[in-house]
């Protein structure tokens, strides 16, 4: 029997893999392990979209920043984004300084944090 392999494609942690992904305002945001949170605002920004999640007082208490390549998929009936990370995946991200906002040196930090080795699409998720 032949060992089952898996293929992987690199994505731009930083694009939509479908442009129709967009206006994800509002919508429930699920980790690969349970309810993350709520879209509270997106970029659409090309070639720097992502989206911020209020994750409320229950999970982290606090809004975090995911590249638009981390979502896997997207229901529109349901008003669900799947993104393929974990929530320790995204609790242990850069967090994100409103203050601050998106600035250069965050999104350099972000983007290295999510493509060092989690930045990969697996056929398994």
């Amino acid at each position: 029997m032949q060992p089952r392999t898996t293929t992987a494609t690199k994505y731009d942690i930083w694009s939509y893999r479908d442009p129709s992904w967009s206006n994800l305002s509002g919508f429930d945001v699920e980790a690969l392990d349970g309810s993350l949170g709520k879209v509270a605002d997106e970029s659409k920004q090309t070639a720097s979209s992502y989206i911020v999640v209020d994750t409320g007082p229950l999970i982290f208490g606090r809004k975090v920043v995911l590249p638009a390549g981390t979502i896997k998929s997207v229901d529109r009936m349901d008003r669900k984004v799947f993104v393929n990370r974990t929530k320790d995946q995204i609790k242990n991200a850069p967090e994100f300084d409103e203050k601050m906002g998106f600035d250069d040196p965050y999104r350099t930090r972000l983007g290295t944090y999510y493509e060092s080795g989690t930045g990969w699409k697996s056929d398994e998720f």
